[in-house]
């Protein structure tokens, strides 16, 4: 067997391992048939695949009480007691963190403030939070696997390096080796969308689908992928930049340098610039979104067509993703889901008008205004991902 070959055949065992184990964390207790049914594997492959999630102690297999006059069924559950986890979401202004069990159940949670967004103060933050949360936690630094890191922007998650991210304004800064030095942690570290993506597919909306999207607005407009039963980050870890696809090449600058892309077309700053233009004094989304939503006040129509304008852009956006991947459920998430009452009738009306054939049909759009911590808890799951689907 060539080299490639065993190398995909690990690939292919350790992504299984992983989707076990979310399985039976999210479904379970759960029988090795059921198990088997719901990923649609037949059950040799299950079989085969389990020994060292058990030999691990990552999963343990218990006799469940007999149905009727039927024997009891072995049932596999989470042995959510072997480890802790430490995730953490690194923003512009501010760094959260939680600490879980194996189950991903937050057992603490903590955020900072931070006064910039250089990497130092960023990364100096992330650490001292990591060891706030472990304090917080009996015996936590005897049993912590891991720190799991979500970043915006192009991250290299084989090296741990944020290659470039126009929000925080990084070029090539190496989250995970600093970390690692501050804490003592194997550091695990992704796109910050992408964190949420696994806690979306592990809890949330996407349990069950094998083909979705998150899509984030708010200061930035980020897109983190699940396709066919896995989470797809490109050949560089650079897939997913919606906000950064082209739509109008006369258009406003861009945070990242160019001119038109959709963030600078629905993200925050777009908002506010219609406003600006409209000759209404606003410097925050939070002042925009009461002027859209109060009726008679000065500034209330500028500031309903300024999220109108967003929400049609956004709607052309997702119109060329539905086209491109034919997906079964975007998930509109971030800061700016809140306002989804005056983006979400525009950004309809464009998917719609602009998707092809049955494409916006297919695809059902859920709102889901997380709060931090399920950013930092999709990190955690990252970390867990990691540790079983390596068990061999």
């Amino acid at each position: 067997m060539t080299p490639s070959k065993i190398r995909f055949s690990e690939l292919v065992s350790e992504q299984t391992r992983a989707e076990i184990f979310a399985t039976v964390l999210t479904a379970g207790p759960i029988s090795r048939t059921q198990l088997a049914q719901r990923l649609g594997l037949v059950p040799s492959s299950v079989t085969r695949t389990l020994p060292p999630l058990l030999e691990h102690d990552y999963l343990r297999e218990s006799d469940s009480a007999p149905q009727g006059r039927g024997r009891p069924q072995k049932m596999l559950h989470v042995n959510a007691d072997k480890h802790l986890v430490v995730g953490m979401k690194i923003g512009p202004a501010l760094v959260s963190g939680v600490i879980t069990d194996m189950a991903a159940r937050v057992l603490a949670r903590a955020e900072e403030r931070i006064a910039d967004r250089t990497p130092e103060t960023a990364l100096s933050a992330a650490a001292s939070l990591t060891g706030r949360l472990l304090s917080e936690v009996s015996g936590a630094a005897d049993r912590v696997l891991g720190l799991g890191v979500g970043v915006s922007g192009h991250v290299d998650s084989t090296s741990g390096v944020c290659r470039y991210s126009a929000l925080l304004d990084w070029n090539k800064v190496d989250v995970a080796r600093p970390l690692r030095e501050a804490t003592g942690l194997p550091v695990v570290v992704n796109n910050d969308v992408n964190t949420l993506v696994v806690a979306e597919r592990w809890f949330g909306e996407g349990r069950d689908m094998d083909s979705f999207a998150v899509v984030t607005v708010g200061p930035g407009i980020g897109c983190g992928l699940f396709l066919d039963g896995t989470l797809f980050s490109g050949t560089s870890g650079i897939a997913g930049e919606l906000g950064h696809m082209p739509l109008d090449p006369a258009g406003p600058m861009c945070s990242c340098g160019r001119r038109g892309c959709l963030e600078a077309l629905a993200g925050d700053r777009a908002v506010l610039r219609h406003l600006q233009d409209g000759g209404v004094d606003c410097t925050s989304i939070a002042h925009a979104i009461d002027l859209a939503r109060s009726p008679g006040t000065s500034g209330h129509t500028v500031a309903g067509s300024a999220f109108t304008e967003a929400g049609t852009a956004l709607g052309r956006g997702l119109a060329g993703l539905c086209n491109l991947l034919n997906l079964q459920k975007i998930i509109i998430a971030g800061e700016g889901a809140v306002a989804y009452d005056l983006f979400g009738p525009a950004m309809t009306a464009a998917l719609d008008a602009h998707a092809f054939s049955t494409a916006a049909r297919d695809c059902q759009i859920h709102v889901d205004p997380v709060r931090h911590d399920l950013w930092a808890r999709g990190a955690a799951c990252l970390v867990i991902s990691d540790a079983v689907g390596a068990a061999i």
